[in-house]
């Protein structure tokens, strides 16, 4: 089973917010998916950005692929390089 993080449209029309979720890269963009990992509303002023960081290091270390919007996110949060920090600490302690 392939899993992406992935964002999950959610709110009013022409008012969208997002769910940041875990899902099978087979499910469609707005139904089953694994865990919330966090939220995305681009619609206030700054967007408003809330991501579990356990989860989410939880899933791209265990082989989840983030979608290229997902990526921009966990990057602005910092979590892309957290992971590559701990990927490079593991690698050398072999």
């Amino acid at each position: 089973m392939a899993v992406k993080l992935r964002l999950k449209r959610m709110g009013a029309k022409k008012k969208p917010f997002y769910r940041i979720v875990a899902a099978d890269s087979r499910s469609p963009r707005d139904g089953r998916f694994i865990e919330v990992v966090g939220i995305y509303n681009p619609v206030v002023n700054p967007a408003e950005i809330k991501i579990d960081e356990e989860k989410a290091m939880k899933w791209l270390q265990n082989g989840a692929e983030p979608t290229d919007t997902v990526r921009t996110l966990l990057r602005k949060q910092g979590i892309l390089e957290k992971l590559h920090k701990s990927r490079i600490s593991k690698k050398e302690d072999k």
